[in-house]
């Protein structure tokens, strides 16, 4: 067995990262890891404060480590690299920070400094905003100020990305072909 390979899907609420997660986590045959904050929120309300904002970061951390030794469990007696799809990451929880608060917990800047990934997809805004219980930003305007948010962070970090966009059909091509050149899969 190869080295775990790890893909995030970023970008702001209500652009398809969740779908996109499962979707390539089944067509890859593999498991994808939840966002811990829908969790989080449902059970406590939206009525969150920034020290909230660093439990649901930890639990964020603790689903991915759950992910990624089931992960390893299943892959240790295949060939090939495992593939773990991660909706969210410490970036978001970071930009979640700043956006409300003006500020970042140390711990998730350490978590960003010291967790590794292999390859971020980028959702774009691009998709019609979908109205559940724990969305904030209803308006372009500001789910387009998020995404540049990200973009930032993206180029201003070493770990490949790219951008994904389109209807979901296309989002889904795109994010299979980045997979595919990126690990030659």
């Amino acid at each position: 067995m190869q080295q775990l390979k790890k893909i995030v899907i970023i970008g702001p609420e209500s652009t398809g990262k969740s779908t996109l997660c499962e979707q390539l986590a089944n067509y890859y045959q593999t498991i994808w890891c939840r966002e811990y904050a829908r969790e989080y929120l449902l059970k406590h309300g939206t009525n969150y404060t920034y020290e909230n904002l660093l439990t649901i970061a930890k639990g964020q951390i603790g689903l991915e480590d759950k992910a990624i030794a089931s992960v390893l469990d299943v892959a240790k007696d295949t060939a090939g690299s495992p593939l773990l799809f991660i909706d969210t990451n410490m970036y978001v929880m970071k930009v979640w920070c700043e956006f409300v608060f003006d500020k970042c917990h140390q711990w998730i800047i350490e978590q960003i400094v010291n967790r590794q990934y292999d390859l971020y997809l980028l959702c774009n805004t691009d998709l019609p905003w979908m109205k559940d219980e724990l969305r904030e930003y209803p308006d372009l305007e500001t789910r387009e100020r998020l995404y540049h948010m990200y973009k930032d962070i993206m180029i201003n970090q070493s770990t490949p990305w790219t951008n994904i966009s389109g209807d979901y059909e296309e989002r889904f091509e795109k994010a299979k072909e980045a997979v595919k050149v990126l690990f030659e899969i």
